[in-house]
């Protein structure tokens, strides 16, 4: 395939490296400079960059391997909105992450960002298609411990959520012009969404669930309102994945007019490789025209899958969703934050390899 998603494709992070983990703890306590540090940065991505053009990926990314959360550095990034140091973590299935959280302490806007940067050193590293990976504008308010708002700044919540979705139109059009053709929204709260037990803890804090799903639906269409002609914008579904751990179950049903009806984008990276996620019946949704990239290939253990049990998946949703707008990867990154999942570099690579043989044994290419 010639545009993204491609057959064989990857939603973005990947396993960091010893040495970078290693740099990454000096800077924190002061050992080294950030100049030594980003050095350090840069010989990993270049050598990664080569591993996934020899792994026969056309998508290649940074790895998100200078950032430590897939979403958190993008928001602290804005204007307006700073590092909030919470009480606890967020819960996960028998885990609870870093207390890193946000504040909004000004209005929220879009200035210039570091990322932008990041995305052109990529680029000009790589013939195939660089890809960056941004989170969901939902990532700002979302995550149930409810982030403290500036009243003085935002009495309204509807005014932050206007000036969020402008922030967004400007970054990924800044994105554009500094010549991104593939940009992925990481979206873990409209999947979030599936499960009744999230939506309760959202209705405990005083949201309702049921304006939630088209407000972060509307700020999605916003963010993409200003690409160029040939900019593909994907959403990546997930349920959460921190340190190979989950946060949310449910099927795609109780959002699946939301995602296939309301939201402009081109593709759709679907979690579908457990049963938390539900059957495929939400496909026969996805407009003509769209992509759909199912996530059969867990990124939470090293075990690698049988390729015939792909395959039967793949057929499975061709029941629902015609085979040639069906595409595959893994079902999230390999490392949303720089702890990483519980699988070793070689299996990582093991799977997106396994995922292009798939690809072009059932298409023809990837």
């Amino acid at each position: 395939m010639s545009s993204p998603p491609f057959r064989a494709d990857h939603v973005g992070s990947l396993l960091r490296p010893a040495a970078l983990k290693e740099a990454r703890a000096k800077f924190a306590k002061g050992e080294i400079t950030r100049a030594a540090l980003t050095a350090i940065e840069d010989r990993e991505i270049d050598a990664l960059i080569k591993k996934q053009e020899a792994a026969g990926l056309q998508s290649v990314t940074d790895g998100e391997f200078r950032r430590s959360w897939w979403h958190l550095d993008f928001l602290w990034g804005l204007d307006g909105v700073e590092k909030h140091i919470m009480e606890q973590g967020v819960a996960f299935a028998g885990v609870t992450t870093r207390n890193e959280g946000l504040r909004v302490d000004g209005r929220i806007g879009f200035s210039g960002h570091p990322m932008i940067e990041h995305f052109k050193y990529l680029a000009a590293r790589t013939k195939a298609t660089a890809k960056i990976t941004i989170p969901s504008p939902s990532a700002l308010y979302g995550r149930p411990p409810k982030m403290p708002i500036n009243q003085a700044v935002y009495p309204d919540v509807d005014k932050m959520f206007e000036d969020l979705g402008q922030a967004y139109r400007k970054a990924v059009r800044a994105f554009a012009d500094a010549g991104c053709r593939y940009l992925q929204l990481d979206e873990v709260f409209i999947a979030m969404l599936c499960d009744e037990k999230y939506r309760q803890q959202m209705r405990n804090r005083g949201d309702d669930p049921a304006r939630l799903g088209p407000l972060y639906g509307d700020l999605i269409n916003t963010a993409m309102s200003d690409i160029p002609a040939g900019m593909t914008i994907t959403m990546h579904l997930c349920r959460g994945n921190y340190r190979s751990t989950w946060q949310g179950a449910g099927g795609y049903e109780a959002v699946q007019e939301i995602l296939f009806n309301k939201i402009n984008v081109h593709g759709y990276f679907m979690e579908y490789d457990s049963e938390r996620a539900g059957g495929f019946e939400p496909l026969r949704l996805l407009p003509k025209g769209k992509k759909v990239v199912l996530g059969l290939v867990t990124t939470k253990t090293g075990t690698l899958e049988a390729k015939d049990a792909i395959k039967r998946r793949i057929d499975d949703a061709a029941k629902y969703v015609d085979l040639s707008q069906i595409c595959i990867s893994p079902q999230c990154g390999f490392a949303s934050t720089e702890e990483g999942n519980s699988l070793a570099e070689d299996e990582q690579w093991a799977k997106l390899r396994m995922i292009g043989e798939v690809a072009r044994e059932v298409w023809g290419d990837a």
